[in-house]
């Protein structure tokens, strides 16, 4: 993967204030990314310190390996889930 869009993914992941949460799409389109699994790939292998917590699937809900704490997170933060969801109508991030 190049090294600029790598840097692009995490500088936008970074950059979700807390409180709010974007799509694994939504990072994609505002990096450049040309796919959204690349977004989780880069969380995957270099996000420990970004907030990736932050960062939900298109359908509101967490990573299946990780979604107890990344709700738990969210919560802390003031953002409920129900039913295992996150409303996105209400909690994502519109950096525009």
């Amino acid at each position: 993967m190049d090294e600029a869009l790598h840097e692009r993914v995490r500088d936008v992941v970074a950059a979700i204030p807390e409180g709010r949460v974007a799509t694994y799409g939504d990072i994609a389109a505002l990096a450049g990314a040309p796919t959204p699994r690349l977004v989780g790939r880069v969380l995957r292998e270099d996000g420990g310190d970004l907030p990736w917590h932050r960062v939900l699937r298109a359908t509101g809900k967490p990573a299946d390996h990780l979604g107890g704490e990344q709700l738990a997170r969210l919560a802390d933060e003031g953002v409920p889930a129900r039913d295992g969801r996150v409303e996105l109508g209400r909690y994502r991030w519109d950096p525009r």
